[in-house]
């Protein structure tokens, strides 16, 4: 800020987006007109692993690709996590940029190649560098800040063929686009992405790999707010849904938003649902989303800035589907770095040790999501307690990797929901050792104090709690090694054994080749089923299509 500097690139960052020291700094600079570009993170292609600063909304993040427009493998993908688990992610990165081999200058003499979203990054800057020198210096105070640049990049850029938002943003910078929007540049606010389209495969997914239907729990969608008029400013109206049609009344949309845009930038979030009434209907919805921005006027205006911006929007809807095509995910019992020390699921990953990438099925579970739609289910997601979904609607609770404790009433209505409401349940299971737990302890250098685990792979100890009035408990013994499936190897990483089921349920057991560096001494309850007591045995599902729980001879759950 003393030196008057316009651009600014960072190719560093990390997972932790509540390390607020750090976060306020970038804040402060970009309120202070700073333009700051960077690398979104090369923890590729894993979902969910974007990095800080650049997951940041006032902050251009720069993902890569290669020569041939592919993105590169090692480029982080999205979605934001800090919105969960309540909310939901937005898109980054906004740009992806040349990534791999890229020549550069050494320290000494001649030229190196680097590889990384580190060098795509910079690649940015200078684009940027460029944008803002054709801007003659008496218009630049007036036009250009970290919105309206941002607004020049995604708005110019050209998408790419097959990646997802999530994986490439707004596209490929384009600086003669980019440079004809500034040139024309009058400060206005505007919202990225400015459309949502349920029809175009693959580039919205995941929205575009579920319709709509009555009956389902509210879909939620993550716009940016750029406001390039000011680096504060307020929403003036509520948003309003404008349907196309009369047909787009069945939609109906609630908004969060920012209350204050600052700075520079917030969000729009819409949470979209279809009423009871079109709960036959089949087809497509479109219309758009408006809201208004102001912000003060600035030196020599007598009057506040205002815009207006516009989302485009387009769902598809189907009839509510039967009941036994209906999932529900529950992401209202994780819990992730940061806030707090979670470790890593599988204790053979050494250099990753904390559980970062949100575990939802659109981040590190967006394989599983992706099978489940082409299986033929419809996959819906619980950002709240279990006492606030109608059990009656769904074939199957999914709970998998969970870290949260439980409410006595979760406990008693989960209880009731299976029993009385044939609610099935599948609950996927991790590690859970003290041992192995306080070996995990370290001193964190920067925080200056001990980090200790605050569950393991999975609160084990919790879910014991809550499946306790089935009869069903888990136990601590750490199993970890190859099995078959109907002829097909697999392997089970840093797992939980089954140690208590009831009487005349069934458990299908595998012979598992445990890893004796892994496998832990386990302390146990006791068993009601004899085969439970197999501790060299490992308790799977012997189909993965999802069943009902009609009593509970039926139920069925599997680590």
């Amino acid at each position: 800020m003393a030196t008057g500097m316009d651009v600014l690139n960072l190719s560093i960052g990390g997972p932790d987006y509540l390390d607020l020291p750090f976060v306020e700094k970038v804040w402060e600079l970009t309120a202070n007109n700073i333009i700051m570009v960077s690398a979104i993170g090369n923890d590729g292609p894993l979902y969910g692993t974007l990095n800080n600063p650049a997951d940041q909304s006032d902050v251009i993040g720069v993902g890569g690709i290669d020569y041939n427009n592919h993105i590169a493998s090692f480029s982080s993908r999205g979605m934001t996590t800090w919105e969960l688990p309540h909310g939901y992610g937005r898109v980054k990165p906004d740009v992806v940029a040349y990534s791999r081999d890229i020549m550069g200058s050494k320290t000494s003499t001649g030229c190196k190649t680097l590889s990384g979203t580190s060098v795509a990054s910079p690649v940015v800057a200078g684009a940027v560098c460029l944008l803002v020198s054709v801007i003659p210096e008496d218009k630049r105070k007036s036009i250009l800040n970290p919105a309206s640049m941002k607004q020049a990049l995604v708005e110019g850029a050209s998408k790419l063929v097959g990646p997802n938002i999530y994986e490439q943003g707004a596209g490929k910078p384009d600086l003669w686009q980019s440079y004809e929007i500034l040139k024309n540049y009058q400060p206005r606010a505007s919202v990225f992405p400015n459309m949502l389209d349920f029809t175009d495969c693959p580039y919205f997914w995941p929205f575009c790999r579920q319709p709509l239907y009555a009956g389902a729990m509210p879909v939620v969608f993550n716009a940016t707010i750029l406001n390039g008029m000011g680096v504060i400013g307020y929403v003036k109206d509520p948003p309003v849904w404008q349907p196309s049609e009369d047909v787009g009344n069945l939609l109906t949309v609630h908004f969060t938003y920012s209350d204050t845009i600052w700075p520079w930038t917030g969000y729009l979030a819409l949470h979209m649902q279809v009423k009871d009434e079109g709960s036959q209907f089949s087809g497509i919805i479109s219309g758009n989303v408006t809201l208004s921005i102001y912000s003060p006027a600035t030196e020599g205006e007598s009057s506040p800035r205002s815009s207006t911006c516009v989302l485009y929007l387009k769902v598809r809807v189907v009839q509510t589907p039967v009941r036994s095509r209906r999932i529900l995910w529950d992401q209202f019992h994780n819990i992730k770095y940061p806030s707090g020390y979670v470790p890593r699921d599988s204790l053979n990953v050494n250099n990753d040790i904390l559980d970062w990438h949100g575990d939802h099925l659109h981040t590190n579970f967006h394989i599983l999501f992706n099978m489940l739609r082409d299986a033929g289910y419809y996959v819906e997601t619980l950002g709240s307690p279990l006492t606030c979904f109608d059990a009656s609607n769904y074939g199957t609770l999914l709970m998998v990797d969970l870290e949260d404790e439980y409410f006595s009433e979760e406990i008693q209505k989960l209880r009731d929901d299976v029993v009385h409401k044939g609610l099935g349940l599948a609950v996927f299971a991790e590690w859970y050792h003290v041992d192995t737990m306080v070996k995990m302890t370290f001193f964190d250098e920067n925080t200056r104090s001990w980090w200790s685990p605050l569950t393991g792979g999975a609160n084990i100890p919790a879910l014991n709690e809550l499946l306790a009035p089935f009869g069903i408990a888990f136990g601590d013994k750490i199993l970890s090694g190859d099995f078959s499936i109907n002829g097909e190897q697999s392997h089970y990483a840093s797992g939980t054994d089954i140690v208590q089921f009831p009487a005349g349920g069934f458990l299908h057991g595998f012979e598992l080749q445990e890893d004796p560096k892994t496998a832990q001494n386990s302390s146990t309850p006791d068993t009601q089923n004899s085969q439970s007591q197999e501790k060299s045995k490992l308790y799977k599902l012997f189909s993965l299509k999802m069943i009902f729980v009609e009593n509970m001879k039926a139920f069925t759950s599997f680590p």
